[in-house]
């Protein structure tokens, strides 16, 4: 059975709510277990991937199979927007590059509320969902090659 870390970007909470309703649902359905974290924004989703591999390897924490990433960017009226989606995307992909991670991103990146809740509804694209499976998938991946 594979265990993740569901790690949540808690700026926009009923967002962060509804897409960890969808990627928890879906890592029941395939058996997985997880644990959850919250942190204050998605610049910070890194840095607690970070420190989750840093526990890991020194043994305070067990190791995960894999990491699912959720959280949402909306596009204000100043470039913050595109520092915190482009700066968190690629930390994020230097830590799965240098570690060979099996991660699934569910971090939106919208214009506007509407298409964050087109994205993030269960009912909708439930991309929750979508990230979470998408770690399961790549848990998989390592498996087979002998990385797990």
């Amino acid at each position: 059975m594979s265990h993740f870390l569901l790690i949540e970007a808690r700026f926009y909470r009923d967002l962060s709510d509804e897409l960890a309703r969808g990627a928890i649902a879906e890592l029941e359905r395939r058996g997985a277990t997880y644990d959850r974290v919250a942190v204050p924004g998605v610049l910070e989703i890194p840095g607690a991937l970070s420190m989750a591999l840093i526990a890991a390897e020194e043994g305070n924490i067990s190791s995960y199979d894999g990491f699912v990433l959720l959280g949402c960017v909306i596009r204000g009226e100043t470039s913050h927007y595109d520092i915190v989606a482009v700066e968190s995307a690629r930390a994020v992909m230097d830590l799965v590059s240098a570690y060979g991670l099996a991660l699934g991103n569910g971090v939106l990146t919208v214009e506007n509320g509407d298409q964050a809740w087109a994205r993030a509804g269960v009912e909708g694209k439930n991309k929750g969902a979508a990230a979470a499976a998408a770690a399961c998938e790549m848990a998989e991946l390592r498996e087979r090659w002998g990385l797990a």
